[in-house]
């Protein structure tokens, strides 16, 4: 019997054998492939901090630099002295603000300056401020006199305006009249107000020589002259302002006059010259 079928040999046990390889798989490729896919969100990740830390820099600068730009304009326009003491103060991100050209509220506050020789503690909100020119959306602003400002701006009254004690909410004019050829001291409390943009003092009680006195007294003891100071007294303030302030409101808090002055019926006035001119009382 024949044999055909050849046996072949079983290889030497030291000898090395090829490896046989499944097809899709390289075990070459397969290991680098993983450490790609492995690798590519932490990338992705240090990209994104990069670009936040990039984009909280560029906020930081824009904060620095903003309030120096606003401060150098204002103290330009208002022509106040170089080294003048203002906050500039702006609320949420500035940057996508900046790059809007529009700033959504700006605040600026300042313990001392002087505007048409009035000297206070001041502080202004301003609402959707535009950087490339126009109207502003909107401002009001306080500022704070002591009791000499406030004396200062009674000068235009008829009352005997010598001193002026504030204590809230009144103040107490103090001064001389003459009567019967000889000066007599005459103090009016008086409550403190606004009508139609003008200041208003409304007396409320009066002394005469150190003796209280009822108002109605004063006026019938002093004739026309006691009727004319124990009336309401109005007193005209827009010659001391910009035409685009209206005096909104006064109040006497703490020892100060506080004056209210409201811009937001007219944005205009970062526009127009006029209405940063002196107001006009009437003659």
């Amino acid at each position: 019997m024949s044999d055909d079928n050849h046996t072949l040999p079983y290889p030497e046990a030291g000898a090395e054998h090829p490896t046989l390889v499944i097809p899709g798989s390289s075990p070459e490729q397969s290991p680098e492939g993983a450490t790609r896919r492995r690798r590519w969100p932490w990338v992705l990740l240090v990209v994104v901090i990069v670009l936040a830390a990039l984009v909280v820099a560029a906020e930081f600068v824009a904060r620095a630099v903003l309030p120096g730009i606003v401060r150098s304009i204002v103290v330009e326009q208002l022509d106040l002295p170089a080294d003048q003491q203002l906050d500039v103060e702006t609320q949420g991100l500035v940057l996508p603000q900046l790059i809007g050209g529009n700033l959504e509220s700006l605040r600026l506050s300042t313990d001392s300056v002087t505007l048409e020789g009035i000297t206070g503690a001041a502080e202004v909100m301003a609402t959707d401020v535009p950087l490339r020119g126009g109207e502003l959306g909107g401002a009001s602003g306080t500022i704070r006199i002591d009791q000499g400002q406030f004396t200062s701006l009674l000068a235009g009254t008829d009352l005997p305006v010598e001193s002026v004690e504030l204590e809230a909410p009144n103040a107490t004019v103090s001064g001389s009249i003459t009567m019967f050829g000889a000066s007599v001291p005459l103090s009016l409390t008086v409550t403190p107000g606004v009508v139609d943009g003008d200041l208003e003092l409304t007396p409320v009680a009066a002394s005469i020589g150190g003796l209280d006195i009822d108002l109605d007294q004063v006026g019938s003891t002093l004739g026309s002259l006691g009727q004319e100071v124990t009336k309401p007294q109005r007193v005209c303030i827009a010659d001391q302002l910009p035409a685009g302030l209206t005096l909104t409101g006064l109040e006497i808090v703490d020892g100060a006059a506080v004056i209210d002055v409201d811009v937001d019926v007219d944005g205009a006035i970062v526009t127009d010259t006029s209405l940063q001119d002196k107001g006009v009382c009437p003659s």
